[in-house]
């Protein structure tokens, strides 16, 4: 999308990104990236591979650099449109960091030692509780406040990292005046918390040791219907939402988002079936929801020449209209206007 139709429409604008961590499950394409493809059409969306985000962990170059292409590569298969919404990789844009650094400048310690993502990061990996991880929330809201973004999708996980973007942005317009907008957090009208096949009590995570508890976008179809046949339910054999059936609303909850139909469609559809019919056909109705994103997958993939045009694009776009916001924060801060080489 050019600048001159971002500026014709005058549509609120949403900035989200996502880390390039090797696999993307369930649910992240139903929590959130399903959510991305429906909000192209009434809103001007930025999207970005967040590569500088990801090495707070220690990664292995070679494997990190194959994750990165791989994560753009299933973006646009999951249906973003470079033609309506700039799509690139976070490190192209130099204005990320850049605005990261002045924005570290205005936040303080006792903020950013608050953060609870920190916190949990910092016990999960002792032996690398690096400078990044604990300026972490900073980049974020560079990430955000470069684009001047309205709306930002929000998980639970990253309410307290936009909270502190808006602080941040508000104590800086309130030292140099109105530099930054002040962005809202978006929570979709659908999309639910898809949660652990084997412990419905906690959520999806390609981070659990048991494999049967998620699937993976990527997943072969017959992976994904012995996944979900062996998805944890109740003795009670009735597909009902309800109190203490956290397996059955969870299997429910997908169901739904995959075929929109609601609880009490799905219960009249499963009226007097059992729960092996029911897991088959959630499965069923899973592996079809994937199929076409697996197939343009395997195309993107295999064509390089084609990703590399995509991301060169979208990172050409994002650094001419970041620049702006970046030179107008350094200008009020106090630099000296930078030479254009």
């Amino acid at each position: 999308m050019s600048e001159e139709v971002l500026k014709q429409e005058k549509k609120p604008i949403i900035f989200s990104a996502i880390q390039p961590s090797g696999t993307i499950t369930l649910g992240n394409y139903i929590g959130a990236l399903k959510n991305w493809v429906t909000l192209q059409d009434d809103y001007d969306c930025i999207f970005a591979v967040a590569d500088l985000h990801a090495i707070t962990v220690r990664q292995e170059p070679a494997t990190f650099r194959k994750h990165i292409l791989e994560a753009y590569a299933l973006l646009l298969a999951c249906g973003i449109d470079t033609e309506k919404s700039p799509f690139f990789i976070q490190s192209h844009v130099h204005t990320h960091a850049e605005l990261a650094w002045v924005l570290n400048c205005y936040t303080q310690f006792g903020e950013l030692s608050r953060m609870t993502q920190f916190k949990d990061k910092s016990q999960k990996h002792a032996d690398n509780v690096n400078v990044g991880l604990f300026a972490y929330p900073s980049l974020m809201a560079a990430d955000i406040l470069l684009y001047q973004a309205d709306l930002v999708p929000v998980g639970a996980d990253q309410k307290q990292h936009l909270e502190l973007a808006r602080n941040v942005a508000e104590r800086f317009n309130g030292i140099y005046g109105n530099t930054f907008k002040i962005p809202d957090g978006y929570i979709p009208p659908v999309g639910a918390r898809i949660m652990s096949l084997q412990d419905p009590t906690k959520k999806m995570s390609k981070s659990d040791e048991n494999v049967n508890a998620w699937i993976a976008v990527l997943d072969k179809p017959e992976d994904i219907m012995r996944k979900f046949k062996r998805a944890v339910t109740d003795s009670e054999a009735v597909v009902k939402y309800g109190e203490n059936k956290a397996g059955v609303n969870n299997l429910m909850g997908i169901y739904s988002a995959v075929t929109g139909k609601t609880n009490d469609e799905i219960e009249k559809e499963f009226e007097g079936k059992g729960y092996g019919d029911f897991k088959a056909t959630v499965a069923e109705a899973v592996i079809e929801e994937l199929r076409p994103i697996r197939e343009r997958y395997e195309k993107f993939i295999a064509d390089k020449a084609y990703l590399e045009e995509q991301y060169t694009k979208g990172a050409e776009f994002a650094l001419r209209m970041s620049s702006r916001t970046l030179d107008k924060a350094m200008k009020k801060v106090g630099f000296i206007k930078k030479p254009r080489f």
